[in-house]
């Protein structure tokens, strides 16, 4: 249970930072009025599920330790 969190967790944190990274270069900025506008065009739903992933994994290796 404990290597199955342990890959879970390494998996998952890659996951969102990798997706995170695509979400943050996925945004257009253009000035209005002097004002800089940024709007972003990114699909997050990766990044979300990743993070589940990672939640999950964290918590089997938490559980696999104290048995």
């Amino acid at each position: 249970m404990k290597k199955v969190g342990i890959g879970l967790l390494v998996v998952g944190l890659i996951g969102v930072i990798y997706f995170g990274y695509e979400a943050m270069q996925a945004s257009e900025s253009f000035n209005v009025l002097g004002v800089d506008v940024a709007v972003s065009e990114a699909n997050w739903t990766p990044v979300i599920f990743s993070g589940i992933v990672l939640v999950v994994g964290i918590i089997l290796a938490i559980v696999g330790k104290k048995r």
